[in-house]
């Protein structure tokens, strides 16, 4: 039965993707720039889609007060990690607004998509392992030969890519999606965030059952780390989440949802269940928060003790919700 509701799930959202990508034709997310059709074929295949101008950035966004937005780099091609090269976006050095120059600054990596600088190194998740090469930061220029310290990352199924982040504790962390919608995983190392040293040793699973971004709060060095719920419960269910991050923490995924056992894996597995840490904060269902960033250096009032969090937005809703960029903010407690 385990089996069969698997293949059924997978079918399910095989046809889906074929049936829905070529005939919905509705505007979707940001009036005027783009269809359904071109969401889709993005998130599958890569596909692009045209670049806004600068007066439509403006036009379109709108933003809080103490604010601005602007375009800031058009023309980067197939920005996610499908072209294999990490760019070099110059700094603004003559305060027009823009890069002075992009550059190629490596290639021929395997599905890059995560990056960190920690001291005079440049890290790089790829999908199936992370690498790192000296990188002079002023003068925006690698040398030497680019390493790679871990190797044999799984990157099967969906949601390959691996996000790595340098911590103030010495450590790197390495946060991997799992490969399905909702399933028992056989990789362990899927939809978790792992640790090991700059030079590739002591890696092991840090915490488990959840999958996303991740980020520091810098007055207390919180660990926290958005989830994307899974899909096919409904428009509403379930919430995607904001969780903080306890070493041997387990979050759920697959057999919990937020606070409530999952009605397809959820009986399962009755530990997991029973081990379940519920989110710090819950968002609204399929908003796909994907990025998450703790402010350090605000003059914004209010936000002192705040993260900005961008919300993908749903695919899956039959009204659209999310595209945007939220604050979180932290009390006391």
């Amino acid at each position: 039965m385990k089996i069969f509701k698997r293949l059924f799930l997978t079918v399910a959202v095989i046809l889906g993707l074929v049936i829905i990508t070529p005939l919905l034709l509705i505007q979707f997310g940001p009036a005027g720039w783009g269809t359904t059709s071109k969401v889709m074929l993005n998130m599958v295949f890569g596909y692009g889609g045209e670049a806004p101008s600068a007066s439509g950035v403006k036009q379109r966004l709108e933003v809080a007060d103490g604010f601005s937005v602007s375009l800031y780099a058009t023309g980067l091609g197939k920005i996610r990690p499908r072209s294999g090269e990490i760019l070099l976006l110059e700094r603004d050095g003559n305060d027009d607004g823009l890069p002075d120059g992009q550059r190629v600054l490596l290639a021929g990596l395997t599905r890059p998509h995560g990056l960190d600088v920690a001291g005079s190194w440049l890290y790089v998740a790829e999908s199936d392992g992370v690498g790192k090469i000296a990188f002079n930061s002023t003068e925006g220029a690698v040398s030497g030969d680019y390493q790679r310290i871990v190797s044999g990352l799984g990157d099967k199924g969906n949601h390959w890519t691996k996000t790595v982040r340098a911590s103030s504790d010495g450590w790197l962390y390495l946060s991997a999606g799992s490969t399905c919608n909702v399933c028992e995983e056989v990789d362990q190392q899927r939809a978790t965030i792992m640790r090991f040293r700059p030079d590739g040793s002591e890696f092991s699973i840090y915490a488990s059952g959840l999958r996303n971004s991740l980020d520091w709060a810098p007055w207390d060095n919180s660990l926290y780390a958005t989830d994307n719920g899974r899909d096919l419960l409904g428009d509403d269910n379930p919430p995607c989440e904001l969780n903080r991050i306890e070493e041997g923490g387990f979050y759920g995924w697959p057999y919990v949802n937020a606070s409530t056992p999952d009605p397809d894996l959820g009986e399962l597995n009755a530990s997991a269940v029973a081990q379940n840490i519920p989110p710090s904060h819950e968002f609204r269902a399929h908003n796909a928060p994907l990025g998450l960033r703790f402010l350090r250096r605000s003059a914004v009032a209010g936000f002192e003790r705040a993260a900005l969090v961008a919300l993908h937005g749903s695919w899956n809703r039959s009204v659209a919700d999310g595209y945007k960029v939220v604050s979180l903010h932290w009390q006391a407690d």
